[in-house]
């Protein structure tokens, strides 16, 4: 698992009717069927960029169910099924196993956070392990959870063979670099920050899973292409292009901002769930204008190759 884990991941959205608000699975798939054209390792399902907190478990379970249709046999099908119990979080990951996923992306619960102890993580963690039919990956997401996962817990979950890696949410590259180094021949650390993958993958990431990817799935293949072939001047050269693009459709605008995205490149975005708010005119103006200079660049990039 840990080499299947080893590329570009984009956390796709879910697709809502405009109308109705209701979960629009043909959307999921067509947007979904464009990335899997790409040789992109396989999509994240029900992440935070998926507006996951915001479904019920019927209308996740409607999302895995389109996503799995349209990802590959080949490709890697990660499931977000973090929940606050973990009763609740091994109920999701059975389900989203039995539909398919190839492996489950888990969170740690934060409402209790100051009751969230090493001891109460490990023992988290370890049941939803124990209990998945699929591989789990560790979600560190500090910027939600208000707390990060540590190298001496992750260090002792890792010795789980059914815990096979971990996404890094943050710039933190001190501590996806402690990640890294615990168990590299089998527990795969992912960046979920585009604005670090270069030096991300410096420090020993094996991929991303980031929500430009849904946008400039090129780009970031690019980047770790460069990265692997030891093109590193390349890569570092994209990575200055990327970050700003990649701060809109994540932090700094958020869902709402990568929807927009979407639909400038003529794929299905549509409304966010309230309470999250629709884009303002200006924000949306701002994306368009980064995303075209962006891809004017990574254009100039590649006939620039052509003639060397």
């Amino acid at each position: 698992m840990r080499t299947r884990l080893s590329g570009v991941f984009p956390p796709i959205p879910t697709a809502f009717d405009d109308t109705t608000g209701h979960v629009a699975p043909a959307a999921v798939a067509v947007n979904v069927r464009r990335l899997m054209a790409m040789p992109l390792a396989g999509v994240l399902a029900l992440g935070s960029n998926g507006e996951a907190p915001l479904l019920a478990e019927e209308e996740s379970d409607r999302v895995v169910a389109a996503a799995r249709e349209a990802v590959p046999a080949d490709r890697v099908l990660l499931v977000g099924t973090g929940r606050e119990a973990t009763r609740a979080t091994v109920e999701a990951s059975r389900r989203a196993a039995g539909l398919g996923a190839d492996a489950v992306l888990v969170r740690a619960p934060f409402f209790y956070g100051a009751q969230m102890s090493q001891a109460a993580l490990l023992a988290h963690f370890t049941a939803v392990a124990d209990a998945s039919p699929v591989p789990v990956v560790l979600y560190n997401l500090p910027g939600v959870t208000g707390f990060s996962l540590t190298a001496g817990l992750v260090e002792q979950l890792a010795e789980h063979r059914n815990i096979v890696g971990l996404k890094e949410t943050s710039s933190d590259l001190d501590r996806l670099g402690r990640f890294a180094a615990i168990r590299p021949d089998r527990f795969a650390v992912l960046s979920g920050s585009a604005p670090v993958l270069y030096p991300a993958l410096c420090a020993g990431a094996v991929g991303g899973i980031l929500a430009v990817a849904n946008i400039l799935p090129s780009a970031c293949l690019a980047m770790l292409q460069d990265v692997r072939a030891g093109r590193h001047e390349s890569a570092l050269a994209l990575q200055r292009r990327l970050v700003r693009i990649a701060q809109l459709v994540s932090t700094v605008h958020g869902v709402a901002g990568l929807k927009a995205a979407l639909e400038m490149i003529g794929q299905p975005g549509g409304p966010v769930r309230p309470p999250l708010r629709p884009l303002a005119a200006e924000a949306r103006e701002e994306i368009r204008a980064e995303l075209t200079a962006f891809q004017a660049s990574f254009e100039a990039r590649d006939t620039d190759r052509a003639l060397v």
